[in-house]
């Protein structure tokens, strides 16, 4: 399937978001994916990835996280990349990643080329994947390896209340780690999805990959595991389509 991409800067409260939009080509009304990033943003890795997605017929939204204080920057996966993307998250409150997804979900629900609403996330993006649940008009979410879940740390906050709030999830949760993810560790994952069943969560998948390390999906580095990748994808793909 061939793809058009083109970018979007979407105005929030206090700031400008911008986006790249990956979807097919030609006219339509396509479900829509907010595809939320790790902590290196805009990527070529991650455009990749959403490009995968967009290539198994979804418009494919992918926003800067930190817009106020990266806007413009895709980090390298290096030290001093880590470290810039680490201090961008630690610029950046919950309520202000709160603040740009109602805008990036307020814009997509208001065009008239967007169909349902889904969200997936990696890493630190999966947290914010997982917030976006929360929001009624988010049919289907897959969080990839989200960190911070289990203590509720996200950006400047110590603690986002974020697995508090599972109850308030809106529509069906796919949680996807590597069984060798030092961030997310057996005892974390257990605490997520325990959190998620005890709210009440009955539409929920869980899918552990052994052997897989955090961000075993980035196809850039020593952790990348191309068949996990490709059997996750193609679970999330088939969880977001209702099968």
């Amino acid at each position: 399937m061939k793809l058009r991409e083109e970018q979007v800067r979407i105005p929030a409260p206090d700031c400008e978001i911008r986006s790249t939009l990956i979807r097919p080509v030609g006219d339509g009304r396509w479900p829509a994916v907010l595809f939320y990033s790790d902590i290196f943003q805009l990527t070529e890795s991650t455009l990749r990835t959403a490009r995968r997605l967009a290539s198994r017929g979804f418009a494919v939204w992918v926003p800067e996280i930190y817009p106020r204080v990266l806007a413009g920057v895709a980090l390298e996966f290096d030290d001093e990349g880590k470290a810039a993307g680490l201090a961008g998250a630690a610029a950046t409150t919950t309520a202000q990643f709160d603040s740009d997804r109602i805008a990036v979900l307020d814009h997509l629900a208001g065009r008239p080329d967007v169909g349902e609403l889904y969200c997936v996330g990696f890493c630190i993006g999966g947290h914010l994947a997982f917030r976006a649940a929360l929001d009624e008009r988010v049919a289907a979410t897959v969080c990839f390896y989200a960190t911070g879940l289990q203590d509720g740390k996200l950006g400047a906050d110590a603690d986002s209340g974020t697995l508090e709030r599972a109850a308030d999830v809106a529509g069906r949760m796919m949680m996807v780690f590597g069984s060798a993810d030092p961030h997310v560790p057996a005892a974390a994952r257990l605490q997520i999805i325990s959190a998620l069943y005890a709210a009440g969560s009955e539409d929920l998948e869980l899918h552990i990959y052994a052997g897989g390390e955090h961000a075993f999906m980035r196809d850039v580095g020593a952790r990348h595991d191309p068949a996990l990748t490709d059997a996750a994808l193609d679970e999330a793909v088939s969880f977001l389509t209702g099968r």
